[in-house]
């Protein structure tokens, strides 16, 4: 028998006691263990030490280290200490298919209006096979809040949005589902719910059946008990004709005409409604809202034509130049491909996935096979290539969670170790009079900045104010020698948003004796720079589809 690491850890992310299909012949074998090693950091919370992937996975230690190594090479995880952490560039995979979807960019103002208008939480969901995954969350902050996240994977049968996805299920989905409730009795292949009780009632059928004549379905504490929520289907356009040309297409799937795309709920606790109150109170309005939503998709225009770019896996050849047997190419190249997919790409042929990426017809022909293997494409009958929702498992729920300043910490840390003084990041405080640190990283020094975390310090006295509020040198820097106090000088650039505003200001503080100014700006003012562009990129990824909180 070979040892466990001959043999590719399975990566399917199918419930326990799912029989895994067999694997292609031209399957790519490390980008299925790279894969596999994505979806346990991803079960795990986003961090694992080698060894426990190693024991998660199967695979050896060479070559969990070799997976990893590439993964921080591309920015998807970086090495912490003992831990592989999950990094906010891994989320570009998850924004290719949200953008490809379309829906979360043209409903989700749609329900986060709802939910402030309701001050209570509102997702939308989509179908992935026998279960249902979040695109979409506006979420309340309470004592008792929800931890749902975009991208986690609940069983149909215990959440209202899968009784109305499954109001248009096949008898093939129907034995499915079966099947793996058979064999997976407890749910414990769905980590984002809690284990299902013991003998829990199967009234499924049942509850689909009312969905299907209600056209709305209710989860009365069916996942823990407390929580509840109510569910309508977004339906696409077209009812009565077959979709056309650029509308948005369902779940990972075309759907047929007037078919759900997605489910917009209503999310609550007993504490607040009873899932009876729940319906009779806020059902007309959450009806009126999905209207407005299927309004919304009729009227999208059509998808522009648009040449994919070019080459955007060449890079990968440099990178195998320079670490050599430590880089692991067709595991890049391969995640590679999931990126040539955006709202203007949403299906791509197996020439133009060729052509985005730069390889050669072969081996994006093999990394499609992989990913049809691994359900993370479909193939349509044109042989036009999907993105699918379980994209979203690779690193999207617990990486869409972030704030900025857990985005920036490890940049500031690594910039206080090269240039050996304090970094910080700081953000303007409602008033916008003073600042407030919200992430910070001490130099090793026996003298340096003492500022803690939620500090307030007057912003026209700091470079941070100052670059916040645009008071900022020709060059686009502020720095402020001695003002706030003796000794004390510091220089600042600003963090801005996807659409070009300061959200934030990182610095570097030093005492004056150690730089002078012109060496502040010589000296430190480059790699602050660097670090800020760093901070901008992997914000603008995690922001593109959720909004990060800034402190």
């Amino acid at each position: 028998m070979p040892p466990p690491s001959a043999t590719p850890a399975p990566a399917t992310e199918e419930p326990s006691g799912a029989a895994p299909a067999a694997v292609p012949a031209e399957a790519v074998t490390p980008l299925i263990r790279g894969v596999a090693v994505l979806h346990r950091l991803t079960e795990a919370g986003g961090a694992l030490s080698p060894s426990a992937l190693e024991r998660a996975t199967g695979l050896a230690r060479s070559t969990i280290d070799r997976i990893t190594a590439t993964l921080a090479r591309m920015g998807y995880v970086r090495l912490d200490g003992r831990d592989v952490v999950l990094a906010p560039r891994l989320m570009e995979l998850g924004n290719a298919y949200l953008a490809a979807l379309r829906l979360p960019a043209l409903l989700a103002g749609r329900a986060d209006a709802l939910a402030d208008e309701l001050d209570e939480s509102v997702s939308l969901a989509v179908a992935d096979r026998d279960g249902i995954r979040f695109i979409h969350q506006a979420t309340r902050r309470r004592a008792m809040s929800l931890s749902f996240r975009i991208g986690d994977l609940l069983p149909a049968e215990r959440t209202a949005p899968g009784a109305l996805f499954a109001t248009e299920w096949t008898e093939a989905e129907w034995r499915r589902r079966r099947e793996r409730r058979a064999a997976d009795p407890q749910d414990r292949g769905f980590p984002a719910v809690p284990p299902r009780p013991p003998l829990a009632p199967d009234d499924f059928e049942e509850r689909t059946a009312r969905a299907a004549r209600e056209d709305c379905a209710t989860d009365d504490q069916l996942i823990e008990p407390g929580l509840i929520a109510l569910s309508v289907p977004v339906r696409g356009p077209g009812a009565g004709q077959e979709p056309e040309a650029g509308q948005v297409p369902g779940a990972g799937q075309v759907p047929g005409a007037g078919g759900i795309v997605c489910v917009a709920s209503v999310v609550s606790h007993t504490s607040r409604h009873t899932a009876e109150h729940l319906r009779t109170t806020l059902l007309p309005r959450l009806r009126e809202t999905v209207a407005a939503m299927e309004r919304d998709l009729a009227a999208a225009p059509p998808l522009a034509p648009s040449e994919p770019p070019a080459g955007l896996a060449t890079w990968t050849a440099a990178s195998k130049q320079e670490l050599g047997r430590e880089f692991v190419e067709s595991l890049a190249r391969g995640l590679t491909v999931l990126t040539a997919f955006d709202a203007d790409r949403p299906a791509l042929t197996l020439a133009e996935v060729a052509k985005a990426t730069g390889l050669p017809r072969a081996t994006a022909r093999r990394a499609l096979i992989t990913y049809e293997h691994l359900g993370l494409v479909a193939a349509g009958p044109d042989r036009r290539f999907t993105l699918t929702p379980r994209v979203l498992s690779l690193g999207f729920p617990p990486l869409s969670r972030t704030s900025l300043p857990r985005i920036a910490q490890p940049h500031l840390e690594d910039l206080a170790a090269r240039v050996h003084e304090s970094a910080s990041l700081a953000v303007l405080t409602p008033s916008g009079d003073e600042i407030q640190y919200t992430a910070r990283a001490a130099a090793g020094r026996i003298m340096s900045v003492d500022l803690t975390v939620g500090t307030r310090l007057p912003a026209h006295a700091t470079a941070l104010g100052r670059a916040l509020t645009g008071a900022l040198t020709e060059d686009g820097y502020a720095l402020v020698d001695e003002e706030l106090e003796e000794g004390l000088r510091a220089v600042a650039v600003p963090v801005r948003d996807r659409s070009g505003r300061p959200v934030a200001a990182a610095n570097v503080a030093l005492h004056a004796a150690r730089r002078t100014r012109e060496e502040c700006v010589t000296e430190l003012l480059p790699a602050l720079r660097r670090t800020a562009a760093a901070i901008e990129a992997d914000y603008h990824v995690a922001a593109r589809f959720r909004r990060v909180a800034l402190v």
